[in-house]
């Protein structure tokens, strides 16, 4: 498909679409007064934009507190068997990126169970990594997060190795979260998780089928704003389509009582969409992970220089992704995991 040619109205509207919609009856109204345009015209132009950069306009939860268990799990496999290996790892639901990458470790993915899950996160690793039969596999599990929120520079006036973030979701807020769900909330979950409809009001229909009214609906999304639990109602961008056909994971060797001070400073720059302290392994140094967008990979290392000249620290790797092999959205509450984790059971004659 050709690249949606984009005006400076398309490009602010993507960046406005990306920092959080407003949880209103008429959200694209919202954005046009914003935008200094009609309704009429948000709407056309995001329909077109839907074609190609823009992935998803839907709500970001926070795995964790909605009870779910998660991971980035690194595995090493032997290069003529990564594509095989990848399409049986896809297979699992809660499975939503998995990229080979330019390392000994060359595949990388994440993953999520939910809270009733009857294999839990490490067995089911542990069983993804046999059926794929990879030589290694690591758990990589966030050991405190410093920041998570992808906002892309659509406009091109900001410069990356220099632009610094607006406060993000971080630890403090995940630490704070209200982690009490209840039938009701999942409910909503089921609907806000959905593809925005670009409509004048799109969120009735999803009221209606939960039995409520669109102000309930809405009200109930602003409180899981405020309880933590959902991190902003926000579009996603395919980041290639975009332009940004680049993501350099930058890992960094750093010392243990340093994490605390140097991974917010890592984590300040715009250009930084993630950054978290994972754990180290003897043949892996590197404790904090930031994830750099960039249009090119001298622009990646741009701001991977930047963030060495701030913080000091020298020793890192910088893993680019040459292929990607899964990249969507966690469904939260649905049937598909207990599915596939009942078809492994009966599959490997395990007692769960």
């Amino acid at each position: 498909m050709a690249t949606v040619t984009m005006d400076a109205l398309d490009k602010e509207l993507l960046n406005l679409l990306q920092e959080g919609i407003d949880l209103v009856p008429r959200p694209y109204l919202a954005l046009a007064e914003k935008l200094g345009t009609d309704e009429e015209t948000v709407l056309a132009r995001v329909r077109e934009l839907k074609k190609d950069p823009i992935r998803q306009i839907s709500a970001i939860f926070d795995t964790r507190t909605l009870g779910y268990k998660s991971s980035l799990v690194a595995a090493k496999i032997p290069e003529e068997r990564v594509d095989q290996a990848a399409q049986i790892i896809n297979q699992h639901p809660g499975v939503t990126h998995n990229y080979k990458r330019n390392h000994d470790y060359n595949l990388w993915f994440t993953i999520a169970v939910p809270p009733n899950s009857r294999l839990g996160l490490e067995k089911t690793v542990e069983i993804l990594g046999e059926l794929a039969e990879v030589d290694v596999i690591r758990l990589m599990p966030t050991l405190k997060l410093f920041k998570i929120g992808v906002q892309l520079d659509m406009t091109g006036k900001e410069d990356g190795a220099k632009a610094k973030a607006k406060p993000s979701y971080s630890e403090e807020d995940r630490q704070n979260a209200d982690k009490v769900v209840t039938d009701f909330d999942i409910a909503v979950i089921r609907e806000l998780q959905k593809d925005l409809p670009v409509e004048p009001r799109p969120f009735d229909g999803w009221a209606q089928n939960i039995g409520i009214t669109t102000e309930e609906l809405l009200e109930a999304g602003r409180n899981m704003i405020k309880r933590k639990q959902m991190r902003r109602f926000s579009a996603v961008l395919n980041h290639r389509k975009a332009g940004f056909r680049f993501n350099g994971m930058g890992v960094w060797a750093v010392p243990a009582d340093k994490a605390d001070e140097i991974g917010p400073k890592m984590g300040s720059f715009k250009a930084v969409s993630h950054c978290y302290l994972r754990p180290t392994y003897p043949d892996w140094p590197y404790s904090i992970f930031t994830m750099v967008h960039g249009r090119s990979m001298e622009e990646c290392e741009r701001v991977l220089q930047a963030i060495e000249d701030e913080t000091g620290i020298k020793e890192r790797a910088t893993l680019y992704s040459t292929k990607e092999y899964k990249k969507t959205r966690v469904s939260y509450f649905t049937p598909e995991m207990e599915e596939w984790e009942e078809q492994i059971i009966q599959q490997l004659g395990l007692d769960a």
